[in-house]
């Protein structure tokens, strides 16, 4: 066994020990480097300091993190801070931990957008602002809503805003609901989980209304669409995530709304995840 006589472990063994009661290894070195004060990425430095030793105290922190974890908590609650497009997010439990598959969603919107346009963006169910700051980051010449109806979300987002120096514009409300300017390009990720999912029940760290959302899942999905069309400009793209058998769905909606240029783009499994559609041009 790895240890000192005085009972403090080599920091390897210490994650071994993790992984053996059931914890990712990226999970575990990330929550290492959190007890240790360290940077949550920097897993070079682990490797390089695998055979330290672990003191009583960080050993200690270490397990009351592992604890968290084991009860499904999210690592990024855990930390406070999630890597999301190259930025740094600020994120807690008022939240939605933002997944690596929405950044298809931020890839799409980019590939709409050149470098030097100025257009009206809005994100819609912003949360922790990471849709509507990576694309602020990436194309700084346009104007970026962000709208949500959680005060709780719209706090961590101005935040991070904050922190990463990028200006947007925040708004209370329920998706469209009251905006009166129009858009170029609207992006988001709502709820689309069905409120019957038994998958909801290992989700119960986060918060349930940027979840669920009715019986169906497609309930904001369908008031988003029908709102967009007329919050777009003539030409504009609506451009949606989606749960993963969602996409025939959401394309249906999106056509009957009278949208063209309608279809969907894979996740990093291959899995249709986003939907989107142009308002028509005018002739």
């Amino acid at each position: 066994m790895n240890t000192t006589s005085l009972g403090t472990t080599l920091l390897e063994a210490t994650l071994q020990q993790a992984m053996a009661r059931g914890l990712a290894r990226i999970d575990a070195q990330m929550l290492m480097l959190h007890a240790l004060e360290r940077p949550v990425h920097d897993r070079a430095w682990l490797a390089l300091h695998s055979t330290d030793l672990l003191g009583h105290e960080a050993a200690a922190r270490f397990e009351a993190l592992v604890q968290r974890r084991l009860h499904q908590e999210p690592v990024a609650y855990i930390t406070g801070e999630k890597e999301f497009f190259g930025l740094n997010l600020r994120v807690d439990a008022r939240v939605l931990d933002p997944r690596p598959d929405t950044e298809i969603l931020v890839e799409w919107a980019l590939q709409l957008i050149a470098p030097d346009q100025t257009l009206k963006v809005a994100d819609l169910g912003t949360g922790s602002g990471a849709i509507a700051l990576a694309l602020k980051k990436e194309r700084p010449a346009i104007h970026m809503t962000a709208i949500d109806i959680s005060p709780e979300a719209l706090d961590v987002a101005r935040l991070n805003a904050q922190r990463l120096n990028l200006e947007v514009a925040f708004r209370h409300g329920p998706w469209l609901t009251g905006v009166s300017e129009t858009f170029d390009v609207i992006v988001s990720n709502p709820p689309y989980i069905a409120a019957g999912d038994p998958h909801l029940s290992q989700l119960h760290h986060e918060p349930l209304n940027a979840l669920a959302s009715g019986l169906d899942g497609l309930k904001d999905l369908r008031l988003i669409i029908e709102q967009a069309m007329e919050r777009l400009q003539p030409g504009g793209w609506l451009l949606l995530e989606h749960g993963h058998d969602q996409a025939p769905a959401v394309c249906v909606l999106l056509q009957k709304a009278g949208f063209t240029q309608v279809q969907s783009r894979p996740d990093l499994a291959g899995i249709a995840r986003c939907s989107g559609a142009q308002r028509p041009k005018l002739t």
